[in-house]
């Protein structure tokens, strides 16, 4: 199987109107912007890109497909997902169905990586998963926003058919642990599962560039979100400052470095091109024992819970 990159490159933020990421950064991305961030990741080794049906209603999958189309489909890992809650139910297949729209979206035969997006039923949507692992199309399977309970199900169902869970993704970050606390990052160190990090940054208040002297922008829904707790995290955030500037390195890369050094691979949006520089960046640095453990206990004293309303317990 592929070997995967430290890094993904998420395209949510690709995907504009219901469920696009335009919605919640409150800008949308031109073509040749697009276009730039690609060839910047694949150039600098990041060529693992995650995308979903629901993103924009196929809008990310459309996007990032047109620049896939222009490289070797060999040079890259693709990921997209099943999203439960927009599937065809008068198909005998929703699973298969929803795949082979992804598929045509993106323009390829197979799928690296293709994922149950929420655990709506487990037991209905899971087995799903199998015909698709039995056909080649699809190389790899995980399972998003699933509880512990829930992922052990999936990998039961997948196991009886002879395949397995190969990776998990879920909410991860200095300010959300729940995954961690939960046995989550246990279970699939136990069973050779890689651990996606979702929302490592939380969308820009653990990148440096906000505090409450220069919020995020109004009107849009990350604004809403985490303006007003941006005066707690100016401790945690000076701290990642003071640890980047003696690597030469940005509070955004000393957050994925922390995500890297707990065993997980970080989900990065990808929208500007030195995002796509501080990600290659930050799978170099090191951060010791100590920092790790002072990052932890300053998120921690901050008070702040960044649970989407999306999330359910992860126990």
């Amino acid at each position: 199987m592929t070997t995967l990159p430290k890094i993904a490159l998420g395209t949510w933020s690709w995907g504009t109107g219901f469920a696009g990421g335009d919605t919640v950064f409150g800008n949308h991305l031109s073509d040749s912007e697009m276009a730039e961030v690609f060839r910047t990741a694949m150039d600098n080794g990041l060529n693992l890109w995650d995308t979903a049906a629901v993103y924009g209603m196929g809008s990310s999958e459309t996007a990032l497909g047109e620049l896939v189309r222009q490289y070797p489909r060999e040079k890259m890992v693709l990921s997209t997902k099943f999203t439960p809650q927009i599937a065809d139910e008068q198909s005998a297949q929703p699973v298969s169905t929803m795949l082979e729209a992804s598929l045509g979206r993106l323009g390829v035969e197979d799928i690296d990586i293709y994922w149950i997006h929420n655990p709506a039923d487990v037991e209905k949507w899971t087995s799903g998963l199998i015909p698709l692992l039995q056909s080649d199309k699809v190389k790899r399977v995980g399972v998003s926003n699933h509880s512990l309970e829930q992922i052990q199900r999936a990998n039961e169902i997948l196991k009886a058919a002879g395949f397995a869970v190969s990776a998990v993704q879920n909410h991860y970050s200095l300010l959300y642990r729940s995954s961690e606390e939960a046995g989550i990052l246990d279970y699939c160190r136990q069973n050779s599962i890689t651990f996606f990090a979702y929302m490592v940054l939380e969308q820009g208040a653990l990148s440096g560039r906000y505090d409450s002297r220069n919020p995020m922008p109004a009107g849009s829904g990350r604004a809403e979100t985490y303006n007003s707790v941006l005066p707690q995290l100016e401790k945690l955030t000076a701290a990642m400052k003071t640890m980047g500037a003696e690597r030469d390195a940005s509070v955004a890369q000393i957050a994925i470095a922390w995500a890297i050094a707990k065993g997980t691979l970080p989900i990065i949006g990808a929208t500007k091109i030195h995002h796509v520089l501080d990600a290659a960046g930050a799978a170099k640095i090191h951060l010791s024992a100590d920092e790790m453990a002072r990052l932890e206990r300053l998120a921690s004293e901050t008070g702040v819970d960044t649970r989407g309303a999306w999330e359910k317990p992860m126990i």
